[in-house]
Parts: C-alpha cells; sequence; structure tokens
C-alpha cells in the first residue's frame, strides 16, 4: 500500500493524495440541497397561511362634530349642542343653542318679558328656578342646576326641546347670584352663557307694583286666588284698587339702594357677553324686542303675551300716601318718577 503513496522520481519524494469516493460527495450535495429545499418550503407555507389567515381591521368610529358654516367666529363659543340625557334631539342634533339668563328684580316685568321670549317658537325660558332655597343654597347646587338646564334636562311648560335655538331662564338678585356671583360669571364665560339684563327705570312704580303684589299674597283679591299676572282687564283692574302706602321717611335710602343694587350686578358681570334692556323701552318700542332676538341669533319672529298691565296711568292713582310720596321726591334726582313715563 505505501508503494501506491510515496515514490521517488530522481531524488524527489512525491506524496499524492488519496482519491476521494464520488459517492461521499453525491450524499453531502443531495443533503445540502434537502436542507435548502425544507428552507425554502417553510417560507413558502408561512406566507401563503399569513395571506389566506382573515384579518380583522380596527376601525375607529369618530362622530363628525355638529358645525355650522353661517357662524362667524365671535359666536363659535356661543353656539352649543347639547346631548340631553332624558331625551334624544334626533334630527335637531345639529341645530345650535344659545343659553342665556335673564337676570332682574322682582316686579320689573320679567316675568311679562319671558311670556314674550317663550311665544318664539324656538325659545325655552323656564322662570325663577332659583325660586325654591335648596337650589341655591350653595354654589354647588347652583352648578348642578345649571348644568341640568343648559343640558335641556330640565322641563317645564316652557321646554321646546328638541328644537331650541335659546335655552334660559330668569334669575333674581337676591336669589343668590349676588352672593355667589364670581363662582357663576366663571361658570357663564366657560359655558358660553349670554346674560340679559332686564331692569326697570322707575323705580318708584316698582315699588308700588311689589307693595301690592305682596298685599294680594295674603288677600288673595282675585276670587280667594293669589295672581301676580293676569290676563283681563278685569282681573287688572281688581287688583289695582288697592293702594299701598309708602314709607315716605326711607324711600330715598330705598331707591338709591335699589340702583346701588343694579349696578352693582352690572360691574359683577361684565366681562360676560350681555344686553342691557329697560322694562319702559319694552313697553314704548316693540322693535326693542327685534334687539333681543338678534342678541340671542334668533329668526325674527313677532312676540306676543297674553298678560295685561296692572297699574296704569298716573302714580298718584295708586298710591295711598301720595302727597308725602311727592313732596319727598319733588327737586331731587329722582322727581320724574313722580310723572307718566308710559
Amino acid at each position: 500500500m505505501a508503494e501506491d503513496i510515496f515514490f521517488f522520481i530522481k531524488d524527489t519524494l512525491i506524496i499524492k493524495n488519496p482519491k476521494k469516493s464520488p459517492v461521499l460527495l453525491r450524499m453531502i450535495v443531495i443533503v445540502f440541497a434537502m436542507v435548502c429545499g425544507l428552507y425554502i418550503c417553510s417560507i413558502c407555507v408561512k406566507q401563503i397561511s399569513s395571506q389566506t389567515k382573515p384579518k380583522f381591521l380596527n376601525f375607529e368610529v369618530t362622530v363628525r362634530p355638529c358645525h355650522d358654516c353661517n357662524i362667524d367666529r365671535y359666536q363659535i363659543p356661543y353656539s352649543h349642542y347639547p346631548k340631553p340625557e332624558t331625551f334624544n334631539r334626533a334630527e335637531c342634533a345639529c341645530n345650535p343653542v344659545r343659553f342665556f339668563a335673564i337676570i332682574s328684580m322682582q316686579r320689573s316685568g320679567s316675568g311679562w318679558f319671558e311670556t314674550l321670549l317663550n311665544s318664539h317658537i324656538n325659545v325655552s325660558s323656564n322662570g325663577e328656578i332659583f325660586s325654591l332655597k335648596e337650589r341655591r343654597g350653595n354654589i354647588s347646587s347652583i352648578l348642578k342646576t345649571l348644568d341640568r338646564v343648559y343640558n335641556l334636562d330640565w322641563y317645564t311648560s316652557a321646554s321646546k326641546n328638541q328644537c331650541s335655538a335659546a335655552v334660559g331662564f330668569k334669575w333674581m338678585l337676591n336669589q343668590g347670584v349676588m352672593e355667589h356671583h364670581e363662582k357663576i360669571v366663571e361658570y357663564f364665560n366657560v359655558r358660553g352663557v349670554s346674560t340679559i339684563f332686564l331692569f326697570r327705570r322707575n323705580l318708584l312704580r316698582r315699588m308700588v307694583s311689589v307693595l301690592a303684589n305682596s298685599y294680594d299674597r295674603y288677600a288673595k283679591q282675585l276670587n280667594g286666588t293669589h295672581k301676580s299676572h293676569v290676563h283681563s282687564p278685569e282681573e287688572a283692574d281688581t287688583l289695582s284698587r288697592y293702594k299701598p302706602t309708602i314709607n315716605s321717611t326711607s324711600l330715598m335710602t330705598d331707591l338709591k339702594q335699589l340702583e346701588v343694587t343694579a349696578l352693582k350686578a352690572l360691574e359683577y358681570f361684565s366681562s360676560t357677553r350681555h344686553i342691557i334692556v329697560y322694562y319702559e323701552d319694552l313697553i314704548k318700542n316693540h322693535s326693542k324686542l327685534v334687539d333681543v332676538q338678534e342678541f340671542l341669533r334668533l329668526p325674527r319672529m313677532d312676540l306676543t303675551s297674553r298678560q295685561v298691565k296692572i297699574h296704569k296711568g298716573p302714580l298718584a292713582e295708586h298710591i295711598k300716601n301720595w302727597e308725602d310720596v311727592n313732596k319727598t321726591l319733588m327737586g331731587t334726582s329722582y322727581e320724574s318718577f313722580l310723572s307718566i313715563d308710559y
């Protein structure tokens, strides 16, 4: 065997490599090909399975916010789209709603003014909701009540529900609005609530109305029933027969205090979007109601009320101690209150 591997040519030693078996080489090639084939097949199987396996895509459904292209940029903070919990606004869901509050004093024409507003097909003004003490006991209860009103979840006979274009109520100055004015103003500005100030220029006439109404609470002159507002001339005539006696000694101080209270309210709510309306102007000029409708961005309508004015004509006919009152106010800044102003 050795001679097959080693041999000498002249003096040189030649070493030959042994011959490799061709069968072994073929086996190596075959095994390599099989491994490559298995690898390629496994990749193809994965691709096929991934293509045939159903995929579930997650689509996030978002509700497109309502937007009225006709609303100018300034009005956007005051245009709302409430989602009440007690009913569905249905096709009116994208009708913008304005929030408002009528801030006034008792016997300043706010009841009559509110009936005028409620005669509009798209207005819901819900009365003196803070006349109950439990609703105005603290700021938390006040804000909770406001949320219900402006979410359209406050139901009264005035509620128009689905297609209301403006919703609000009337708020007397002695019903917590002055005590909690800072938080209320903040709420109004954040929620985009517009303020309608309704005052009476002739505070003496207001005083007569307050005293007469207070008397009727106990006297119940209309068939044993007390009515703050009437709907017939006969009822108005019956109530106007009572002539209150006004304290002439404190009259100047009382009138001044009413003025100061109104001025404070205007100061407190000056940062809110607001309009100032006077009862006398509404009586003399009904076009003032157009200003209110434009302020609330309402479709213009003719507003009506069934209420009848109780105390008409000169104040001398409605005050028992007229001579004392006349003498007290004559020559003062309140002298104009003595004359007929409408």
